[in-house]
């Protein structure tokens, strides 16, 4: 929780970048008491925000912003982690500088902290075991890009390669490339390989990782199409089950809900919102996918979303598989809560089981 805003003598904004970042510091009668500028480093920061005082730190969400929020609290300050795309003023301002951020944002965190919409960063153990979920997924997008290439490639030439999965490309399609490409594929070949064995060393590490370090992912796999992967994700980046008091509010948190622009009688129909982690918002969808699909067993969540596409077009059926998205986050939030045995029929009529 924030403390009480009248109680603040004063706040300082963080404007950061690479390798300077520029602080303003706004006094209790709202007046610049001092601004200067500092090495975006560990040893720098601590020795000015040391000698700053204890306080309230306001600065924006980015690649730095993890660790220097940690430093700071580790000395003491009130630290408020801001979203930039949340606060127009700071996004859309017209005297759009390095001290004008920072000062902003020590106004507002002074008036308001929650007009910062902040932030909370996950700690640093969690942010590390993720890095070799992230790590992963950059691997296959890899892996998938040059397998795209090799097919692109050989089809140009008026050749195809037969349909594989991707683990079993680079064998089954070795013999397979005309010879006129094998000099320029070959080696793309023995890439798609390395990937393919580096990416089950990658999956026997987050196994290892859910069994001994997480294991109340357990719970959350009972539900058919979420894996070890999807689960590990989702418990490493929520982090904390209880920071959310309903689980209806893990939705919104990952963006799965829409956007509202409502004004008087206008209420149009937005897009998701697509806030929060991209990466298990896109594992979420997978999930969907894979309950709507035709391996998917018969469930009150496949029967929702069945009902939401109904017979229509592509985007009705599109949007059915992303409010299964969001309805499959609250459900694998109060397993993880609760801990209770997987229902697929829970809340449903005898009647729709039957159907």
């Amino acid at each position: 929780m924030f403390k009480d805003t009248a109680r603040m003598e004063r706040a300082v904004g963080l404007d950061v970048s690479d390798r300077e970042s520029t602080y303003v510091v706004v006094d209790a009668a709202g007046e610049v008491a001092e601004a200067g500028k500092v090495a975006t480093t560990a040893p720098a920061l601590e020795k000015e925000f040391r000698r700053l005082g204890q306080g309230v730190v306001a600065l924006e969400v980015g690649p730095h912003s993890p660790w220097i929020s940690r430093l700071l609290q580790k000395l003491g300050h009130e630290v408020v982690v801001a979203n930039p795309r949340q606060v127009q003023l700071i996004a859309k301002g017209k005297r759009k500088n390095d001290r004008a951020d920072a000062e902003i944002l020590a106004r507002l965190a002074r008036a308001d902290r929650m007009l910062l919409a902040p932030v909370q960063h996950r700690g640093q153990e969690a942010q590390e075991q993720l890095a070799l979920i992230h790590a992963r997924a950059h691997l296959v997008e890899a892996r998938t890009a040059t397998i795209n290439h090799v097919r692109a490639t050989v089809k140009a030439v008026g050749g195809r390669l037969p349909s594989c999965s991707a683990a079993a490309f680079a064998e089954k399609v070795r013999e397979e490339l005309p010879e006129g490409l094998r000099a320029a594929l070959g080696p793309l070949l023995e890439t798609v390989a390395e990937q393919t064995v580096r990416i089950r060393a990658y999956d026997r590490a987050v196994e290892r990782l859910a069994q001994e370090r997480y294991p109340e992912t357990g719970a959350l796999r009972q539900v058919p199409g979420v894996g070890t992967l999807t689960a590990l994700t989702y418990v490493l980046t929520l982090e904390d089950r209880g920071r959310f008091a309903k689980s209806r509010q893990v939705g919104a948190y990952l963006g799965l809900v829409p956007r509202q622009r409502e004004s008087g009688e206008s209420k149009p129909q937005l897009h998701i919102t697509r806030a929060g982690d991209v990466y298990l918002r896109k594992l979420l969808v997978q999930c969907a996918h894979y309950i709507m699909g035709p391996f998917g067993p018969a469930t009150a969540l496949r029967r929702f979303g069945e009902r939401l596409a109904g017979s229509g077009n592509g985007a009705r059926k599109k949007r059915a598989l992303v409010a299964v998205a969001r309805k499959l986050a609250v459900l694998l939030h109060r397993l993880w809560v609760t801990g209770e045995v997987y229902e697929p029929w829970h809340g449903c009529k005898e009647e729709t089981m039957a159907a």
